[in-house]
């Protein structure tokens, strides 16, 4: 049954197709109909004519003469009148021909016009399957849209819920402020009253004792008032601590006399090279002295973490830390010396026991290079910061990040402040120092600088802070004013890469830094002045190190050569 009706639904098409083909021609084709009937009746005449005229002429042989004429004349007749007939069949020749060019050429444009009508057909087709994925993908982007919408209304009730816990907090801040001023005027009015008391017994117990006593006693009332004036003082003193700490910061002071606050250690300036070496198969990257001993770990492009024995005039490889997946872009020592964390190109920094050389934690949660990496106050956690513009505190202990600071930009060093590690400064590529407590979530404050900040190192008093930046300088920072009080340049010097790093001396009044020719550069820090140049290397200085007791300078190049300057 199937079967049938597909095919009468094919003839019917086909029916369709041909009526819908033939009609145009319909008039040409009945017209050469008739020509082929006009052609064929002629064709008969012109027969029985030329028959008739064989038998006039059979006729003509047999008859008179008269009957000839007669003849003859019909046969001219005859003659003329095959002649029109000839002519009239050449001319439906001529006009079948044309007709049929006609034919040939409108079955030609009838084919044209059946191939335009198949492409457009094609083109509708892809038209309306490309309609299609365009109402999909807006379909998509109208949920997109509605959830983006929903998310926004949230982020916007979070955030006013947050305004009104922010003014609620800010309202018990103040509550807070005041409270504590009120209780300051009080505590001040208790001991004034209780001086005043005191003053009251002691001379009323000297007058009924003896005369002198009062005598004596009556200049030691006055002392005694003394005493507890100086006493007001202070406690207005301790009311007042807060704002005069941030206004009398900085006015009248002068470089020499915030450079003369630092501790003055002797060290011996480096003049040549004691042990030269190459760390490591590629460029060498970092460089850090151990805090205990004549011990110096390095880091390379070879995703290895290299230590080395100096203490016997000799360079001796004390092991190799293995365990990276990328170059190793900073090495530190926790205070003890006894642990050691590298930060990788891998995305991950990871700490190993120098005792044993054995991987102790790997840390695993950036998106981007982790460019610094150091420990936070004590062995069991760690700072790192990475090209993913985060900075992220580890716990060792529980081996999981406890807290992620978002700075905005990717950064390039850090260092921590003080012993308990409560504040983080960290240099960026967007020019900026940021100062960071862990107590809070967000940023302090930041420095501006006219360059990318490539390192930075701390002064052993955690006073001063040196910044290398990448407009070919280095800037001192008094940290107890947020000033730049020094900046270090010299017409050879140049920055070589955007992790270069600059190092204190033991004493403070030294530091050290590496330049792109390979040449190392140490200033003075109390006079500004550069007071030596050490030439050995032939590539770029990325790091230098001081070794905090003897004065000793390591540093290391891009050409994986490590040298040792000074004296051993």
């Amino acid at each position: 049954m199937e079967s049938r009706e597909w095919r009468n639904s094919i003839i019917s098409k086909l029916q369709t197709r041909n009526k819908y083909e033939t009609a145009a021609f319909q008039d040409i084709i009945s017209f050469q109909s008739r020509l082929f009937d006009n052609v064929n009746t002629l064709k008969n005449e012109n027969l029985q004519l030329t028959l008739l005229n064989e038998r006039i002429r059979f006729s003509s042989t047999d008859g008179s003469p008269s009957g000839a004429s007669a003849s003859n004349e019909r046969i001219q007749a005859m003659e003329q009148k095959i002649l029109v007939q000839q002519e009239e069949l050449t001319s439906l020749h001529r006009r079948r021909g044309e007709n049929a060019q006609q034919i040939m050429s409108l079955n030609e444009k009838v084919h044209d016009l059946e191939k335009q009508l198949q492409a457009k057909d094609v083109i509708i087709s892809e038209n309306t399957a490309l309609i299609a994925s365009l109402r999909a993908e807006i379909q998509m982007y109208e949920t997109n849209m509605s959830e983006l919408q929903g998310l926004n209304q949230v982020l916007r009730d979070e955030h006013q819920a947050l305004q009104i816990a922010f003014a609620s907090i800010e309202e018990k801040l103040r509550k807070a402020q005041d409270e504590n001023r009120s209780l300051v005027e009080r505590l001040i009015k208790y001991k004034s009253k209780d001086a005043d008391k005191m003053n009251e017994e002691n001379e009323h117990y000297l007058k009924s004792s003896n005369p002198t006593a009062f005598f004596f006693n009556t200049f030691g009332r006055v002392s005694f008032g003394k005493k507890s004036d100086k006493l007001r003082k202070e406690l207005e003193e301790a009311a007042r601590e807060g704002g005069s700490r941030s206004s009398g910061g900085s006015a009248g002071s002068t470089d020499d006399k915030i450079m003369d606050s630092l501790p003055y250690y002797a060290t011996a300036l480096p003049s040549k090279v004691a042990i030269r070496f190459d760390a490591h198969d590629g460029e060498v990257y970092a460089v850090k002295w151990s805090p205990t001993d004549r011990l110096v770990a390095t880091g390379g492009a070879d995703r290895k973490v290299k230590l080395w024995d100096v203490s016997k005039s000799i360079v001796e490889n004390k092991g190799t830390l293995v365990g990276s997946n990328a170059g190793v872009m900073s090495v530190d020592f926790d205070s003890t010396g006894a642990y050691i964390v590298g930060a990788s190109n891998d995305f991950a920094s990871r700490v190993w026991t120098v005792a044993d050389q054995r991987l102790r934690h790997t840390l695993t949660g950036h998106s981007g290079k982790v460019m610094a990496a150091k420990f936070l106050g004590e062995p069991t956690k760690v700072i790192t910061g990475s090209h993913d513009r985060t900075l992220k505190i580890w716990d060792l202990r529980s081996r999981m990040c406890t807290e992620t600071k978002f700075a905005g930009s990717s950064c390039n060093d850090l260092v921590t402040s003080d012993g308990a590690g409560s504040t983080i400064i960290s240099g960026h590529f967007d020019k900026r120092i940021r100062f960071w407590d862990i107590r809070t979530e967000m940023s302090a404050n930041h420095i501006m600088l006219q360059g990318k900040v490539t390192s930075l190192d701390l002064s052993r008093d955690s006073n001063y802070l040196l910044a290398c930046v990448r407009d070919d300088t280095i800037q001192l920072i008094d940290l107890r004013m947020n000033t730049i009080v020094r900046s270090f340049s010299n017409e050879a010097f140049k920055v070589g890469c955007d992790w270069s790093r600059a190092a204190f001396g033991p004493g403070g009044r030294l530091l050290a830094v590496g330049a792109a020719d390979g040449v190392v550069f140490v200033w003075n820090t109390y006079s500004g002045r550069l007071e030596t140049t050490l030439k050995d290397h032939t590539t770029a200085v990325t790091s230098v190190s001081w070794h905090p007791q003897s004065g000793l300078l390591a540093s290391v190049d891009r050409g994986k050569r490590a040298l040792i300057w000074g004296d051993l």
